[in-house]
C-alpha cells in the first residue's frame, strides 16, 4: 500500500490517498504518480509515512517544492526559516533541552515555559 498527495496549482497539497505500489497487480514498473495524476488531471506526487522520499509525509496545506523534491509543512511562524536538507521550519533559537514543555513566543522571539 502506497500512499500518494494531489497538487493544486500552487503544487499545495488537496487530498492524500492511498494507492498501488509500483509493480503491484503484475504491472512491473507501473508509474502510479501519473495514472493517478491523469485520472483526476492534476499532479500527483507519492508520499511516504516513514520519509524516506520527500522528506516528510504530505499532509494538507502541505507544499511540494521541485527543487527539493520535498513535501513542506506550512511555516508555524513568521521568523522560522526552512531547513533545505530536512525540509522542517526552524526556531531562530534553539528550544532549551531541560526537560521543561515550552511553547514559542512569536512576539519576543523566544521559547517560554508552558503555563498549565
Amino acid at each position: 500500500m502506497a500512499h500518494y498527495a494531489f497538487l493544486n496549482e500552487n503544487n499545495i497539497v488537496t487530498e492524500v490517498i492511498v494507492g498501488k505500489n509500483e509493480g503491484e497487480d503484475g504491472k512491473s514498473g507501473e508509474d502510479w504518480e501519473a495514472h493517478y495524476g491523469a485520472f483526476r488531471g492534476q499532479v500527483c506526487k507519492k508520499t511516504s509515512y516513514n520519509g524516506n522520499i520527500r522528506k516528510n509525509y504530505a499532509g494538507i496545506g502541505f507544499k511540494y517544492d521541485a527543487d527539493l523534491d520535498a513535501f513542506i509543512p506550512p511555516q508555524p511562524f513568521a521568523s522560522w526559516t526552512l531547513n533545505n536538507n530536512t525540509a522542517q521550519w526552524e526556531a531562530p533559537v534553539a528550544k532549551p533541552d531541560d526537560g521543561k514543555f515550552y511553547v514559542w513566543d512569536e512576539e519576543t522571539i523566544s521559547w517560554k515555559e508552558a503555563q498549565e
